[in-house]
């Protein structure tokens, strides 16, 4: 046997340690694109999978590497009720993990909820987009104009900390600050 090709067996099931597994608790939407690519009905470039998570290459991409998390479990957005904590769990070790995989030292991790904040596909997902240093046209352009900031008040974020922190409460997140 050749030794690269064990070698590229062995990381292929390293990387892939779920590789084809959804879990019994999911849920999944038979018209939407990503759950299609979960069962494998639709096509994709999968680089790294885990029981409750997936990872592909972006149709299209806005620069070489540009890659998709998704929960194996249907919700629209990161606040639709249902979506169970597990199905994010590894979603920032995957991030990770894709940033190092895409070698290069610049990237960008993108969530989009909603359509005026940008989201396209009606399934929650993640970019890890890449910026080349040698292509700045590529990636996410951020610009003072594209990414602007508006002045702010102590009083400002106290009374917007004070809000966040009363909803958190409501919702019983026990991680919520004093």
């Amino acid at each position: 046997m050749d030794p690269s090709s064990q070698q590229s067996s062995l990381d292929s099931k390293a990387i892939n340690v779920d590789a084809g597994t959804i879990p019994h608790d999911t849920k999944l939407d038979p018209n939407c694109i990503f759950c299609k690519i979960v069962t494998g009905e639709a096509q994709s470039f999968k680089v790294y999978e885990t029981k409750h998570s997936l990872a592909f290459l972006a149709k299209p991409p806005v620069s070489h590497g540009h890659t998709l998390i998704i929960p194996k479990y249907h919700s629209r957005t990161l606040t639709d009720p249902g979506l169970p904590d597990e199905f994010l769990a590894d979603v920032g070790p995957i991030m990770k993990k894709i940033a190092v995989m895409n070698g290069e030292d610049s990237y960008n991790v993108i969530q989009n909820n909603g359509r005026t904040a940008g989201q396209s596909v009606d399934h929650v997902h993640f970019h890890v987009v890449t910026k080349p240093v040698d292509q700045p046209n590529q990636g996410l352009v951020l610009t003072p104009q594209s990414w602007p900031s508006y002045p702010t008040t102590d009083a400002e974020y106290a009374q917007d900390a004070a809000k966040m922190k009363e909803i958190g409460r409501s919702h019983g997140f026990p991680g919520v600050s004093a």
